[in-house]
Protein backbone atom coordinates (compact mmCIF):
# COMPACT_ATOMS: atom_id res chain seq x y z
CA UNK A 1 0.00 0.00 0.00
CA UNK A 2 1.03 3.45 -0.51
CA UNK A 3 -0.12 7.10 0.33
CA UNK A 4 -0.05 9.68 -2.43
CA UNK A 5 -1.06 13.44 -2.26
CA UNK A 6 -4.22 14.41 -4.52
CA UNK A 7 -3.91 18.12 -4.65
CA UNK A 8 -7.77 19.01 -6.29
CA UNK A 9 -10.28 17.55 -5.49
CA UNK A 10 -12.84 18.73 -8.16
CA UNK A 11 -14.64 16.02 -10.93
CA UNK A 12 -12.05 14.62 -11.93
CA UNK A 13 -10.01 14.70 -8.53
CA UNK A 14 -12.62 12.55 -7.18
CA UNK A 15 -12.65 10.31 -9.39
CA UNK A 16 -8.67 9.92 -9.54
CA UNK A 17 -9.15 9.53 -5.25
CA UNK A 18 -11.67 7.11 -5.62
CA UNK A 19 -10.10 4.44 -7.74
CA UNK A 20 -6.99 5.19 -5.78
CA UNK A 21 -8.85 4.41 -2.23
CA UNK A 22 -10.21 1.57 -4.21
CA UNK A 23 -7.11 -0.08 -5.33
CA UNK A 24 -6.04 -0.20 -1.37
CA UNK A 25 -3.48 3.37 -1.49
CA UNK A 26 -3.88 6.14 1.31
CA UNK A 27 -4.33 9.27 -0.71
CA UNK A 28 -4.10 12.71 1.16
CA UNK A 29 -6.34 14.97 -0.49
CA UNK A 30 -5.76 18.87 -0.38
CA UNK A 31 -8.69 21.47 -1.52
CA UNK A 32 -10.39 24.27 -0.52
CA UNK A 33 -13.61 21.84 0.13
CA UNK A 34 -13.41 18.47 0.16
CA UNK A 35 -16.89 16.01 0.15
CA UNK A 36 -17.66 15.14 3.83
CA UNK A 37 -17.81 11.52 3.04
CA UNK A 38 -14.18 11.18 1.60
CA UNK A 39 -13.03 13.50 5.07
CA UNK A 40 -14.71 10.29 6.87
CA UNK A 41 -13.48 7.82 4.40
CA UNK A 42 -10.59 5.18 5.60
CA UNK A 43 -7.32 5.66 4.17
CA UNK A 44 -7.69 9.69 3.85
CA UNK A 45 -5.54 12.54 4.95
CA UNK A 46 -7.98 15.42 3.87
CA UNK A 47 -6.12 18.80 4.27
CA UNK A 48 -9.13 21.83 4.02
CA UNK A 49 -7.19 25.37 2.91
CA UNK A 50 -4.62 26.96 0.78
CA UNK A 51 -3.05 24.68 -1.24
CA UNK A 52 0.76 26.81 -0.98
CA UNK A 53 0.25 26.90 3.02
CA UNK A 54 -0.51 23.55 2.86
CA UNK A 55 2.43 22.19 0.70
CA UNK A 56 4.61 24.10 3.27
CA UNK A 57 3.33 21.95 5.91
CA UNK A 58 3.70 18.57 3.84
CA UNK A 59 7.01 19.88 2.83
CA UNK A 60 7.96 20.33 6.45
CA UNK A 61 7.13 17.01 7.36
CA UNK A 62 8.84 15.65 4.36
CA UNK A 63 12.14 17.29 5.93
CA UNK A 64 11.62 16.61 9.43
CA UNK A 65 10.07 13.08 9.29
CA UNK A 66 12.79 10.13 9.62
CA UNK A 67 10.02 7.55 9.05
CA UNK A 68 9.90 7.55 5.53
CA UNK A 69 7.05 4.90 5.22
CA UNK A 70 4.72 7.04 7.52
CA UNK A 71 4.94 10.27 4.80
CA UNK A 72 3.04 9.76 1.82
CA UNK A 73 6.40 8.02 0.00
CA UNK A 74 6.98 6.00 -3.05
CA UNK A 75 10.93 4.63 -2.35
CA UNK A 76 12.28 7.61 -0.67
CA UNK A 77 10.11 10.69 -2.50
CA UNK A 78 6.65 11.37 -2.24
CA UNK A 79 4.08 11.39 -5.08
CA UNK A 80 1.75 14.05 -6.21
CA UNK A 81 -0.83 13.90 -8.47
CA UNK A 82 -1.64 17.90 -9.34
CA UNK A 83 -5.04 18.03 -10.34
CA UNK A 84 -5.60 21.95 -9.53
CA UNK A 85 -6.66 24.39 -12.21
CA UNK A 86 -3.82 25.83 -14.88
CA UNK A 87 -3.36 29.09 -13.30
CA UNK A 88 -3.08 27.67 -9.84
CA UNK A 89 -1.05 24.45 -10.89
CA UNK A 90 1.13 25.58 -12.58
CA UNK A 91 3.04 27.36 -9.24
CA UNK A 92 3.12 24.27 -7.42
CA UNK A 93 5.28 22.15 -10.39
CA UNK A 94 8.28 24.34 -9.21
CA UNK A 95 7.97 23.56 -5.35
CA UNK A 96 7.32 19.69 -5.72
CA UNK A 97 10.61 19.01 -8.09
CA UNK A 98 12.69 21.20 -6.27
CA UNK A 99 11.81 18.61 -3.25
CA UNK A 100 12.83 16.01 -5.28
CA UNK A 101 9.18 14.78 -5.66
CA UNK A 102 7.44 12.71 -8.29
CA UNK A 103 4.46 14.73 -9.69
CA UNK A 104 1.50 13.67 -12.33
CA UNK A 105 0.18 16.04 -13.75
CA UNK A 106 -2.87 17.27 -15.04
CA UNK A 107 -3.07 21.14 -14.72
CA UNK A 108 -3.80 22.20 -17.98
CA UNK A 109 -1.51 25.18 -18.41
CA UNK A 110 -0.33 27.75 -21.45
CA UNK A 111 2.97 27.58 -19.62
CA UNK A 112 5.04 24.67 -20.65
CA UNK A 113 6.13 22.23 -17.88
CA UNK A 114 9.71 21.70 -19.43
CA UNK A 115 10.66 25.01 -18.16
CA UNK A 116 11.48 22.94 -14.63
CA UNK A 117 13.58 20.50 -16.52
CA UNK A 118 16.89 21.62 -14.71
CA UNK A 119 14.94 22.20 -11.12
CA UNK A 120 13.90 18.50 -11.85
CA UNK A 121 17.03 16.84 -12.70
CA UNK A 122 19.13 19.13 -10.22
CA UNK A 123 16.42 17.61 -7.89
CA UNK A 124 15.93 14.05 -8.39
CA UNK A 125 12.21 14.87 -9.57
CA UNK A 126 10.12 13.59 -11.93
CA UNK A 127 6.87 14.96 -14.21
CA UNK A 128 5.14 13.71 -16.45
CA UNK A 129 2.41 16.32 -17.82
CA UNK A 130 -0.82 16.61 -19.71
CA UNK A 131 -1.43 13.02 -18.85
CA UNK A 132 -5.43 12.86 -19.21
CA UNK A 133 -7.69 11.35 -22.58
CA UNK A 134 -6.34 14.54 -24.86
CA UNK A 135 -3.82 15.65 -24.52
CA UNK A 136 -2.17 12.56 -23.04
CA UNK A 137 -4.21 9.11 -24.01
CA UNK A 138 -3.78 10.71 -27.65
CA UNK A 139 -0.37 11.44 -27.55
CA UNK A 140 0.03 7.96 -26.41
CA UNK A 141 -2.35 6.64 -30.01
CA UNK A 142 -0.06 9.13 -32.01
CA UNK A 143 3.47 8.08 -31.03
CA UNK A 144 2.22 4.42 -31.86
CA UNK A 145 1.38 5.34 -35.01
CA UNK A 146 4.85 7.11 -35.52
CA UNK A 147 6.48 4.14 -34.19
CA UNK A 148 4.95 1.84 -36.91
CA UNK A 149 5.12 4.05 -39.67
CA UNK A 150 8.08 6.59 -38.89
CA UNK A 151 6.95 10.29 -40.41
CA UNK A 152 3.71 10.60 -40.42
CA UNK A 153 2.11 12.64 -43.55
CA UNK A 154 -0.97 13.30 -41.34
CA UNK A 155 -2.27 13.05 -37.84
CA UNK A 156 -6.26 14.29 -36.32
CA UNK A 157 -7.12 14.43 -33.07
CA UNK A 158 -10.98 15.03 -32.49
CA UNK A 159 -12.24 15.34 -29.44
CA UNK A 160 -15.04 16.25 -26.95
CA UNK A 161 -17.33 15.71 -24.08
CA UNK A 162 -21.03 16.92 -24.41
CA UNK A 163 -24.28 15.89 -23.77
CA UNK A 164 -26.23 13.36 -24.74
CA UNK A 165 -28.86 15.69 -26.96
CA UNK A 166 -28.03 19.65 -27.92
CA UNK A 167 -30.50 21.67 -25.56
CA UNK A 168 -30.65 24.98 -27.98
CA UNK A 169 -28.65 26.31 -25.44
CA UNK A 170 -24.90 25.89 -24.78
CA UNK A 171 -24.89 22.26 -25.13
CA UNK A 172 -22.44 22.03 -22.86
CA UNK A 173 -21.42 20.74 -19.23
CA UNK A 174 -17.69 21.61 -17.97
CA UNK A 175 -16.04 18.45 -16.31
CA UNK A 176 -13.00 21.44 -16.18
CA UNK A 177 -12.53 24.70 -14.52
CA UNK A 178 -14.44 27.57 -16.85
CA UNK A 179 -11.28 29.44 -17.06
CA UNK A 180 -9.38 26.45 -18.55
CA UNK A 181 -11.66 26.26 -21.44
CA UNK A 182 -11.94 29.59 -21.94
CA UNK A 183 -8.30 29.42 -22.44
CA UNK A 184 -8.72 26.64 -24.80
CA UNK A 185 -11.61 29.02 -26.98
CA UNK A 186 -9.41 31.82 -26.97
CA UNK A 187 -5.30 30.67 -26.91
CA UNK A 188 -3.98 30.73 -30.39
CA UNK A 189 -3.91 26.79 -31.48
CA UNK A 190 -0.19 25.93 -32.48
CA UNK A 191 -0.51 23.13 -35.52
CA UNK A 192 1.61 21.74 -38.00
CA UNK A 193 1.00 22.32 -41.60
CA UNK A 194 3.36 21.62 -44.39
CA UNK A 195 6.11 20.16 -41.72
CA UNK A 196 6.24 22.86 -39.93
CA UNK A 197 4.67 24.34 -36.08
CA UNK A 198 2.39 27.15 -37.07
CA UNK A 199 0.01 29.64 -35.27
CA UNK A 200 -3.56 29.91 -36.37
CA UNK A 201 -6.60 31.87 -34.41
CA UNK A 202 -8.67 29.30 -31.92
CA UNK A 203 -11.64 27.63 -33.58
CA UNK A 204 -10.90 28.43 -37.21
CA UNK A 205 -11.35 25.30 -39.61
CA UNK A 206 -14.70 25.00 -37.89
CA UNK A 207 -16.47 21.97 -39.86
CA UNK A 208 -19.52 20.01 -39.65
CA UNK A 209 -18.52 15.84 -38.71
CA UNK A 210 -20.38 12.91 -38.07
CA UNK A 211 -20.30 10.79 -35.05
CA UNK A 212 -21.08 7.45 -34.79
CA UNK A 213 -24.55 7.10 -32.83
CA UNK A 214 -24.90 10.77 -32.42
CA UNK A 215 -24.90 12.59 -35.29
CA UNK A 216 -23.67 15.45 -36.78
CA UNK A 217 -21.29 18.39 -34.60
CA UNK A 218 -18.92 20.66 -34.99
CA UNK A 219 -15.12 20.02 -34.78
CA UNK A 220 -12.88 23.55 -34.75
CA UNK A 221 -9.35 23.92 -34.02
CA UNK A 222 -7.86 24.07 -30.62
CA UNK A 223 -4.49 24.57 -28.98
CA UNK A 224 -4.45 20.67 -28.16
CA UNK A 225 -1.54 19.48 -29.38
CA UNK A 226 1.38 20.77 -26.83
CA UNK A 227 3.93 18.46 -26.30
CA UNK A 228 3.11 16.52 -29.90
CA UNK A 229 4.61 19.44 -31.66
CA UNK A 230 8.09 18.86 -30.80
CA UNK A 231 7.73 15.22 -30.23
CA UNK A 232 6.06 13.77 -33.68
CA UNK A 233 7.53 14.32 -37.02
CA UNK A 234 4.41 15.11 -39.17
CA UNK A 235 3.66 16.92 -42.67
CA UNK A 236 0.58 17.92 -40.73
CA UNK A 237 -0.68 17.73 -37.34
CA UNK A 238 -3.80 18.82 -36.30
CA UNK A 239 -6.37 18.78 -32.83
CA UNK A 240 -10.13 19.69 -33.31
CA UNK A 241 -12.40 20.44 -30.19
CA UNK A 242 -15.90 18.67 -30.85
CA UNK A 243 -19.01 20.67 -29.70
CA UNK A 244 -22.99 20.11 -30.89
CA UNK A 245 -23.54 22.78 -33.44
CA UNK A 246 -24.48 26.48 -31.87
CA UNK A 247 -22.26 26.13 -28.65
CA UNK A 248 -18.93 27.95 -30.57
CA UNK A 249 -21.12 30.34 -32.18
CA UNK A 250 -22.34 31.27 -29.13
CA UNK A 251 -19.50 31.39 -27.42
CA UNK A 252 -17.98 33.89 -30.29
CA UNK A 253 -20.95 36.00 -30.13
CA UNK A 254 -20.91 36.88 -26.08
CA UNK A 255 -16.92 37.15 -26.58
CA UNK A 256 -17.02 39.63 -29.44
CA UNK A 257 -19.46 41.40 -27.90
CA UNK A 258 -17.59 41.97 -24.29
CA UNK A 259 -20.64 39.87 -22.40
CA UNK A 260 -18.49 37.17 -21.04
CA UNK A 261 -18.84 36.52 -17.42
CA UNK A 262 -16.60 33.60 -16.02
CA UNK A 263 -18.58 33.28 -12.88
CA UNK A 264 -22.10 33.15 -15.15
CA UNK A 265 -20.64 30.35 -17.06
CA UNK A 266 -19.27 28.47 -14.39
CA UNK A 267 -23.14 28.17 -13.01
CA UNK A 268 -24.43 27.84 -16.94
CA UNK A 269 -21.74 25.21 -17.80
CA UNK A 270 -21.93 22.94 -14.18
CA UNK A 271 -22.17 19.42 -14.47
CA UNK A 272 -25.52 18.23 -14.29
CA UNK A 273 -25.58 14.81 -12.77
CA UNK A 274 -29.57 14.35 -14.08
CA UNK A 275 -28.34 15.37 -17.88
CA UNK A 276 -26.63 12.33 -19.44
CA UNK A 277 -23.72 12.99 -21.31
CA UNK A 278 -20.22 11.36 -23.28
CA UNK A 279 -17.08 11.99 -24.35
CA UNK A 280 -15.96 10.78 -27.67
CA UNK A 281 -12.46 10.96 -29.61
CA UNK A 282 -10.92 10.05 -32.84
CA UNK A 283 -7.83 9.79 -33.77
CA UNK A 284 -6.44 9.58 -36.69
CA UNK A 285 -2.60 8.97 -38.82
CA UNK A 286 -1.51 8.15 -41.90
CA UNK A 287 1.99 7.29 -43.07
CA UNK A 288 3.83 8.76 -46.63
CA UNK A 289 2.80 5.94 -47.76
CA UNK A 290 -0.87 6.04 -47.31
CA UNK A 291 -1.28 3.52 -44.49
CA UNK A 292 -3.63 4.77 -41.91
CA UNK A 293 -4.47 4.21 -37.92
CA UNK A 294 -8.05 4.91 -36.90
CA UNK A 295 -8.84 4.66 -33.56
CA UNK A 296 -12.06 5.99 -31.67
CA UNK A 297 -12.79 5.66 -28.09
CA UNK A 298 -16.02 6.32 -26.27
CA UNK A 299 -17.64 6.86 -23.21
CA UNK A 300 -21.12 7.37 -21.80
CA UNK A 301 -20.39 7.54 -17.66
CA UNK A 302 -20.56 5.42 -15.38
CA UNK A 303 -21.98 4.58 -11.88
CA UNK A 304 -18.73 5.75 -10.59
CA UNK A 305 -18.60 9.50 -12.74
CA UNK A 306 -18.88 11.06 -15.80
CA UNK A 307 -17.51 10.21 -18.61
CA UNK A 308 -15.32 12.92 -18.98
CA UNK A 309 -14.11 12.31 -15.45
CA UNK A 310 -13.82 8.68 -16.38
CA UNK A 311 -11.94 9.10 -19.24
CA UNK A 312 -9.64 11.44 -17.99
CA UNK A 313 -9.33 9.67 -14.54
CA UNK A 314 -8.75 6.44 -15.61
CA UNK A 315 -5.64 7.59 -17.41
CA UNK A 316 -4.36 9.60 -14.78
CA UNK A 317 -4.88 6.98 -12.19
CA UNK A 318 -3.30 4.54 -14.29
CA UNK A 319 0.03 6.10 -14.64
CA UNK A 320 0.26 6.95 -11.02
CA UNK A 321 -0.45 3.29 -10.34
CA UNK A 322 2.67 2.88 -12.62
CA UNK A 323 4.97 4.94 -10.52
CA UNK A 324 3.58 3.50 -7.48
CA UNK A 325 4.82 0.07 -8.50
CA UNK A 326 7.60 1.57 -10.64
CA UNK A 327 9.20 5.04 -9.06
CA UNK A 328 12.61 4.92 -11.07
CA UNK A 329 9.69 4.46 -14.59
CA UNK A 330 11.06 7.51 -16.38
CA UNK A 331 14.51 9.09 -15.14
CA UNK A 332 14.46 12.55 -13.18
CA UNK A 333 12.94 15.22 -15.46
CA UNK A 334 9.48 16.28 -17.19
CA UNK A 335 8.39 14.12 -19.14
CA UNK A 336 5.41 14.07 -22.04
CA UNK A 337 3.22 11.68 -22.21
CA UNK A 338 4.75 10.39 -25.04
CA UNK A 339 7.56 9.18 -23.31
CA UNK A 340 5.98 6.69 -21.25
CA UNK A 341 7.13 3.30 -23.37
CA UNK A 342 5.41 1.12 -25.45
CA UNK A 343 4.67 -1.26 -22.48
CA UNK A 344 2.99 1.50 -20.32
CA UNK A 345 1.31 3.22 -23.46
CA UNK A 346 -0.28 -0.16 -24.04
CA UNK A 347 -1.01 -0.85 -20.23
CA UNK A 348 -3.19 2.50 -19.95
CA UNK A 349 -5.12 1.15 -23.07
CA UNK A 350 -6.55 -2.05 -21.16
CA UNK A 351 -7.03 -0.49 -17.93
CA UNK A 352 -9.57 1.69 -20.00
CA UNK A 353 -10.92 -1.07 -21.78
CA UNK A 354 -11.07 -2.88 -18.14
CA UNK A 355 -13.08 -0.15 -17.03
CA UNK A 356 -15.47 0.07 -19.76
CA UNK A 357 -13.99 2.60 -21.84
CA UNK A 358 -14.95 1.19 -25.35
CA UNK A 359 -11.94 1.60 -27.80
CA UNK A 360 -11.81 0.91 -31.27
CA UNK A 361 -8.53 0.24 -33.53
CA UNK A 362 -5.18 -1.75 -33.02
CA UNK A 363 -3.57 -2.50 -30.14
CA UNK A 364 -0.10 -0.30 -28.89
CA UNK A 365 2.71 -2.26 -29.04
Amino acid sequence: MAKVWALGCGLVGEFVIRKLLAAGHEVGIVDLTIPSELISHQGTDSRIGDVFEILEEIIEEQNHNSDKDSNCVIGDVSLFINLLPGGIGSKVRHILLKQGNTVIDLAFTEQNPSIEEDTAVANGGRLIWDIGIAPGFSNLLIAHAQRQFGHLAMGTVKVGGNPQNPDGEWSYMAPFSPADVIAEYTRPARIIRGGRVTEVPAITDKHLIQVGGKGEMEAFLTDGLRSLLTTINANELLEYTVRWPGHIDRFVSLRDSGGLDEAKLLQEWKMKAEIPEFTWMEVIATSLGGDTMRWTVEDEGGDDGSSMARTTGLVTTCCALMFIDRPTLLPPGVHPPEALPANEASEIMEYLKQNGVHISGPAIK
